[in-house]
C-alpha cells in the first residue's frame, strides 16, 4: 500500500537514500518516486524499531470495522500504524468484516486502501459462486465447467430440488450459503440425515428450513480420502487486481 499520501516534496530528498535501502519500502511508478510499503511478517514478534519506523515517519492510521483481529491489528501497530475511530475519515488502511456500500467505495482517497473489492462476494458467497459457475457453463459449455455436483439454491429451486430427491437415492450434502468452518453444515438421503456430531435422524426435503438461502449439492459417491477420512485442501492466494488480473500464491498450502 502507498506509504505517503502525496509524493515527497524537496525537503524530503535528503532522506531518500536512506529510505531507499529499507527493508519495508519500495519504489514504484514510472519514475520510482512513489514508495509503497511492504509488511514483514516477523514484525508481529521481533517488534523492530526499525520498521515501526516506516509507519510513524508517515503517520500512517488504520482503523478496523465491524470485525476483530487481533493478528491484522498487531501487524499494523507494529509496522507503526496507530489506529483511529471507525467512524474516523482520516485513515490509510481500513480493514472491514463487511463488504461497503457502493457510496462508501467511492468516497474514497488515492491512499486510502480497504480489504474487500466491490461485489467480491460474486466468488466468496456459496450461492453466487454455484451461479457464477452455472452461467459459465451456459456461455462457454457445459463440459469446461464441469467442476462441481449438481446443485440447487433452495428456497427459489426447491421443487426441482425435491423431484431429484425422489428419484436418487444418494447422499446430499446441505450448506448455509455464508457460513464458515463447516459450520451448519449436514447430509441427507433418503434413508437418513447425518448431523456433524454423526447424530442420524429420518430426514425428508419437506423437513429442510427454508428461512435463509441454503445450498444443496449432489454428494459426490466416491470421494479422495485420506486414510478413510474426507479432507480439505486449502491453496493461499492474494489478489491485488482483477482488471487485469493478479494474483500471488502463497508458497506453503493446508491440508487437513
Amino acid at each position: 500500500m502507498p506509504a505517503a499520501r502525496e509524493q515527497k516534496d524537496e525537503s524530503e530528498s535528503s532522506s531518500e537514500d536512506e529510505l531507499e535501502k529499507h527493508p519495508c519500502i519500495a519504489w514504484s511508478g514510472v519514475s520510482k518516486r512513489i514508495p509503497v510499503l511492504l509488511f514483514c511478517a516477523e514484525a508481529i514478534v521481533s517488534k523492530d524499531v526499525a520498521i515501526r519506523s516506516v509507519g510513524e515517519k508517515y503517520n500512517l492510521a488504520f482503523k478496523i470495522v465491524r470485525t476483530e483481529s487481533r493478528l491484522v491489528r498487531g501487524i499494523l501497530v507494529n509496522h507503526g500504524f496507530h489506529e483511529v475511530h471507525p467512524n474516523s475519515n482520516d485513515f490509510n488502511l481500513m480493514w472491514t468484516g463487511s463488504h461497503l456500500k457502493p457510496y462508501l467505495m467511492r468516497s474514497l482517497q488515492d491512499f486510502q486502501k480497504v480489504n474487500h473489492f466491490p461485489r467480491s462476494y460474486e466468488l466468496t458467497r456459496k450461492d453466487r459462486l454455484y451461479k457464477n459457475i452455472q452461467r459459465m457453463q451456459q456461455t462457454h459449455g457445459f463440459q469446461n465447467f464441469h467442476i462441481v455436483p449438481q446443485t440447487f439454491v433452495l428456497p427459489a429451486e426447491y421443487q426441482e430440488f425435491s423431484s431429484s430427491f425422489s428419484k436418487d437415492k444418494g447422499a446430499w450434502i446441505i450448506k448455509p450459503v455464508a457460513s464458515s468452518r463447516g459450520r451448519g453444515i449436514y447430509l441427507i438421503s433418503n434413508f437418513f440425515s447425518v448431523l456433524l456430531d454423526n447424530t442420524c435422524l429420518v430426514f425428508q426435503p419437506s423437513q429442510i428450513p427454508l428461512d435463509e438461502n441454503i445450498l444443496v449439492s449432489r454428494y459426490i459417491s466416491n470421494p479422495l480420502l485420506i486414510d478413510s477420512f474426507k479432507f480439505d485442501v486449502r491453496l493461499y492466494v492474494l489478489v491485488t487486481s482483477y482488471d487485469p488480473v493478479l494474483i500471488y500464491l502463497y508458497e506453503e498450502g493446508l491440508a487437513r
